[in-house]
């Protein structure tokens, strides 16, 4: 495993692994429900503790809430100091000052420590900003850094550079997480967060490094391109081979489902091998050849839900990226109709209440009815 040691600092006494584990996508019982499967799950943790992963990062309402419950216990047989634990203040739930302290607290009894390694505001944008401010969020945290119980404090981030710019020029952070990939480099500007953040010492800490898993499987032509110049790569280790070239990224966090995901991803950063320049002019032309796809940007976040109207969005959105590799209108069909009728595209009433949550800033209402007529 490859470690990261920031050059300010120098060598801490457990350095943040090159590749993290991402608890938001972890195996479900019911794929239609956040309940996690255990056992499947703690294969994950254990095999990612075993093969030297250090960083592990969760969040307050990740799997519905139980996902923070879930890393206590399964890292619990783990010497406390042998990992590095990461979760976040949910700002749009805030309704009180005293919600700070008492989120936070409900977050050490899941976690079952005293203390967080790396703690961030979680998901700043234009909309979740206000309750940072109206409710002192930055003077709390840091007052509970200050007592021992956050090592490390940051946020993680989805808007533009110039609400980037003011939150790291405006505060002091130790690190940022933002949304980085080959195709967020130029689509969501991540080119210039990423800049910025090393403009100014920050180390950054990577989310989405295969959009969802969307970079791992580009369609057919994309993806024998790419084969033909390293066939003894998948098409995912290319989307963390880019990010882990970059020379100020910290960690970069992936929310492995499945062993097969986990074991991929550890051994092309085991044996990892930066990107050189014929393999980036190819990664680029895979990108022109994908981009044609006229894909939904849906990472699978859920911060969508719950919808007032109970669709399954981003299931719909994951059916409807998949038809646009293959052009197939009857499978697209027969998989809508496969989501159970109450979580069907054709509940929406147009109430927009998932834009405002949504961090691709996606027209969702409107992306789904051109969904709806594709199969009409």
């Amino acid at each position: 495993m490859i470690y990261y040691t920031q050059k300010t600092t120098g060598v801490s006494v457990l350095k943040p692994s090159k590749l993290g584990l991402g608890l938001m996508r972890l195996p479900r019982i019911q794929n239609d429900k956040e309940d996690i499967d255990y056992d499947k799950a703690k294969e994950i943790v254990n095999y990612a503790y075993e093969n030297g992963i250090t960083y592990y990062d969760t969040a307050y309402f990740y799997h519905g809430g139980t996902s923070e419950e879930f890393t206590g216990k399964a890292l619990k047989e783990f010497p406390r100091d042998t990992y590095l634990l990461a979760t976040k203040m949910p700002g749009w739930a805030l309704k009180t000052e005293e919600d700070l302290d008492n989120i936070f607290n409900e977050q050490l009894r899941r976690l079952q420590t005293d203390y967080i390694d790396y703690y961030l505001y979680h998901s700043v944008n234009q909309s979740t900003l206000p309750n940072f401010y109206k409710y002192n969020c930055y003077e709390f945290l840091m007052k509970k850094k200050k007592e021992g119980k956050i090592r490390k404090l940051g946020f993680s981030f989805h808007d533009t550079p110039q609400v980037l710019k003011q939150l790291i020029d405006e505060f002091e952070w130790d690190f940022a997480q933002i949304q980085l990939n080959y195709l967020d480099w130029e689509l969501q500007d991540a080119k210039t967060q990423y800049r910025l953040l090393e403009e100014k010492n920050i180390p950054c800490i990577v989310m989405e490094p295969v959009r969802g898993g969307a970079l791992a499987e580009l369609g057919e032509k994309a993806n024998n391109l790419l084969k033909s110049l390293r066939p003894d790569k998948s098409i995912a280790s290319w989307a963390i081979r880019y990010c882990a070239s970059l020379p100020n990224v910290q960690t970069i966090l992936s929310g492995m489902s499945n062993m097969e995901q986990i074991v991929d991803n550890v051994n092309t950063i085991n044996n990892f091998e930066p990107l050189g320049n014929e393999e980036y002019e190819y990664l680029e032309k895979a990108l022109r050849i994908y981009r044609e796809k006229d894909k939904v940007p849906c990472t699978n976040c859920r911060y969508c839900l719950d919808c007032p109207s109970t669709v399954d969005i981003p299931k719909v959105f994951d059916i409807y990226n998949d038809y646009v590799l293959d052009m197939d209108k009857d499978r697209l069909k027969a998989r809508l109709n496969d989501i159970e009728s109450s979580r069907q595209a054709g509940n929406c009433t147009d109430c927009k209440n998932c834009m405002e949550k949504c961090p691709q800033s996606i027209d969702i209402p409107n992306m789904l009815g051109t969904i709806l007529a594709l199969v009409k």
